[in-house]
């Protein structure tokens, strides 16, 4: 590195935005995370010890300290650290990293430490582009994800590597980075004078929602934004904290696991039966830029799985509500859908539709039957193979009802249907169970 090189490398290290300049150096600084390392654990151990050997996936939602930690590992090894990103780097990227750790390895004995960051981003050819180095040890991971790396991350890759997770931080683990931030003379805002009032810091806190470099991005938007007063001070109250950060943070992302996770609580809210849940879930969702269409056919569903003849008008207003957002769309979209939401998460619940699931196995693992030969169409055959014969019309009996064989001969009597006693279904399984009970009577006379 040359004068040059070195007067911009430490200018930009002095510009650098607030939240990088305030990245822990090591772990005594490293704020969160006490479930993997906190003072005695597995992975604390490993890096102090700088006998970080097995590779490692970090995953959690940004702002959390995945690619901090990462920065915290390099700065205790002495094996040689690279960092890639899996947005900018290819599979070429990639082979030089490793032809220059082999080399390393052969000629000094060193250990080559690599972190990627994003690593979900690469495709699986790029992941198995690594896979080989890994497995010998010519390579020690650090990959970092904000995605699952069980459907991100190839299946190879993940038994090859010990996961740990990493949680938001909690608003006093926040408020120590931001009083950190505040009082820091060589990389934060010691030097200066700024009062922070108790509502405004409420605010950064709250809206940050469990991110980091969400907070100090605020922090240092209202600081730098922000003129001093006659005295000299720098005055953060709620106004400036609401210009600052004017939306929570939602974590959410409509292909990741928020999307899975959220849409699963919303159901099973409304499975539940509380409404109150599944109107949080349903805001969360809208907030967020969720597809309404996909929120309506996941009810629509929902109406037949979860309430089915407890309450048949469940489908009805679930599919109305479906025709009335084609109609009029968002924002007023939303009332049709509130409205089946709540409908729908105080409707009596039945799950006999899932009797059909029932038949289906039934058929798999015997076999069709076949169709017997009164229920047989007798336009086509009747007269030279008898089809249709000896079928009797239900409508020429008393209360509409005659029983006779409908199903195969073979299955006999198969009782997939068990009608619930809620709602509608409760008087729909008094009537099927008079019919049962006449069918049986019919079936004991037919074998005498």
């Amino acid at each position: 590195m040359d004068l040059f090189d070195h007067a911009m490398s430490e200018r930009m290290t002095a510009e650098a935005p607030l939240a990088a300049r305030m990245r822990p150096r090591n772990l005594n600084e490293f704020i969160g995370q006490e479930h993997i390392l906190g003072p005695g654990k597995l992975l604390r151990r490993a890096i102090e010890i700088d006998r970080l050997f097995q590779s490692i996936i970090l995953y959690g939602p940004p702002g959390t300290g995945k690619t901090t930690l990462a920065q915290v590992i390099a700065a205790h090894t002495k094996a040689h650290f690279e960092t890639i990103s899996a947005v900018l780097a290819g599979v070429g990227e990639l082979r030089r990293v490793i032809d220059e750790a082999r080399e390393r390895r052969r000629l000094h004995k060193q250990r080559t430490i690599l972190f990627v960051d994003e690593v979900h981003r690469w495709n699986k050819a790029q992941q198995d582009a690594l896979l080989p180095h890994v497995e010998t040890g010519m390579i020690t991971l650090i990959g970092a994800t904000t995605e699952n790396p069980y459907f991100d991350v190839i299946p190879a890759l993940v038994s090859r590597s010990r996961i740990f997770r990493l949680e938001p931080l909690t608003d006093e683990q926040m408020n120590i980075l931001l009083q950190r931030a505040l009082d820091d003379v060589e990389r934060g805002y010691g030097s200066r004078k700024i009062e922070l009032t108790e509502e405004a810091r409420y605010h950064l806190i709250n809206l940050a929602n469990g991110d980091a470099r969400n907070l100090l991005n605020a922090l240092e938007l209202a600081v730098e934004s922000t003129p001093k007063n006659e005295n000299g001070i720098i005055k953060i109250d709620l106004s400036v904290a609401e210009e600052s950060i004017q939306k929570r943070a939602v974590r959410y992302d409509k292909g990741a696991d928020a999307h899975y996770d959220t849409i699963s609580a919303f159901i099973k809210s409304v499975r539940g039966s509380d409404p109150d849940a599944a109107l949080y879930w349903l805001a969360v969702m809208i907030k967020a830029g969720e597809d309404p269409r996909f929120i309506l056919r996941r009810l629509i569903i929902l109406a037949g799985e979860d309430i089915g003849l407890a309450d048949p008008r469940g489908l009805m207003v679930a599919v109305a509500a479906a025709y009335a957002f084609e109609y009029i769309g968002m924002p007023e979209g939303i009332y049709p859908i509130a409205e089946a939401t709540l409908y729908l998460a105080t409707a009596p619940k039945s799950n006999s539709t899932g009797a059909y699931f029932k038949a289906l196995n039934y058929i798999e693992e015997h076999g069709v039957g076949n169709v017997p030969l009164h229920l047989m169409d007798p336009s086509r055959d009747a007269k030279g193979f008898g089809h249709g014969q000896g079928y009797q019309y239900p409508h020429n009996y008393p209360n509409h009802y005659i029983p006779q064989q409908y199903l195969p001969y073979s299955v006999g009597k198969a009782g997939f249907y068990e009608p619930s006693d809620q709602g509608y279904e409760q008087e729909v399984g008094l009537r099927y169970r008079e019919w049962r009970r006449k069918m049986e009577e019919w079936i004991h006379q037919t074998k005498k």
